[in-house]
């Protein structure tokens, strides 16, 4: 699994602690080791490439995963940022009943 903290919706990984294991890239397993770095879903890789070209200081470009994810410095990152990084993550997720509650819609 992770190897550290890790969320879940629907027994679904949505959130993680990232660690530095041997098939991730030297640089961000340099990174990884030194800091704590935070994994989440995307809704694709579009959204993973727009953010790591957005902030290249807090995201990093650890990508051979397969999976739209994405990667980020927690010391780098404000709080409203993290907040929306890990609701979409959720949302992305989530199955419709749950993302139609949290949304507060009735239909």
């Amino acid at each position: 699994m992770t190897g550290g903290a890790a969320w879940f919706v629907r027994r679904k990984l949505y959130a993680w602690q990232c660690h530095p294991w041997p098939s991730i890239p030297a640089e961000a397993r340099e990174i990884l080791a030194a800091e704590l770095v935070v994994g989440v879903k995307v809704a694709d890789e579009f959204d993973a490439l727009a953010l790591i070209d957005m902030a290249p200081d807090v995201f990093l470009r650890t990508t051979s995963w397969g999976e739209p994810k994405v990667a980020f410095r927690m010391a780098r990152i404000d709080g409203d940022h993290l907040a929306e990084l890990v609701t979409e993550a959720w949302r992305v997720q989530a199955p419709k009943y749950l993302r139609r509650e949290f949304d507060g819609d009735d239909a």
